[in-house]
């Protein structure tokens, strides 16, 4: 199983949201037979086993094994993924692009959309990815917020420089700095 299924086309997503698809999904963590599934969740094995059916043509689920129970073949299936991810560009960008500038809302969308995208074509089956998240929380007085952002820049300016050789591993680097809202449950 995947830690991430990055989806991509329309007819994924499509498949993906309905709600008790997203339930089946849940349940397929580990893998199972349709009809454990419809138990778990109150329902036939039939109605699970067509929703599992689209779910594998989309990619989403894994027939895993099969075994025999009193002379039928049942098949056990699992997710694909522990989450799905949607492209944003499934929607496709609504209205015109307009310039962007380093500290404009837009740019940081833009930004996150190209992140998201990197790491799930990222080979996870990799022995080692080196990678690093960092995240924390900031609190700067709207007096000091431009001089806040300019010592950011400078600092990532100097990594940029001391490291933007053309020998070694690529590594992108993305730092987003953005108001916090408020919390979410």
């Amino acid at each position: 199983m995947r830690d991430v299924l990055y989806l991509e086309q329309l007819e994924q997503a499509e498949v993906l949201l309905k709600p008790q698809r997203v339930e089946i999904l849940r349940q397929l963590a580990e893998p199972r037979t349709c009809t454990e599934v419809a138990a778990r969740l109150e329902q036939t094995p039939q109605r699970v086993y067509y929703h599992v059916k689209q779910l594998v043509a989309a990619g989403l689920v894994e027939q895993v094994d099969k075994r025999k129970v009193r002379g039928i073949t049942e098949g056990i299936y699992q997710a694909a993924a522990r989450s799905y991810w949607l492209s944003p560009r499934l929607v496709g960008r609504i209205g015109l692009r307009r310039a962007r500038d380093e500290l404009s809302l837009g740019y940081l969308l833009d930004l996150m959309e190209e992140v998201q995208a990197d790491v799930a074509a990222l080979d996870r089956s990799a022995p080692e990815l080196p990678s690093i998240g960092v995240s924390g929380e900031i609190r700067v007085p709207a007096e000091r917020r431009q001089e806040f952002l300019h010592d950011l820049q400078s600092a990532l300016q100097e990594l940029f420089t001391r490291y933007g050789g053309a020998e070694g591993d690529a590594f992108k680097l993305a730092v987003a700095c953005y108001p916090k809202g408020t919390d979410r449950d």
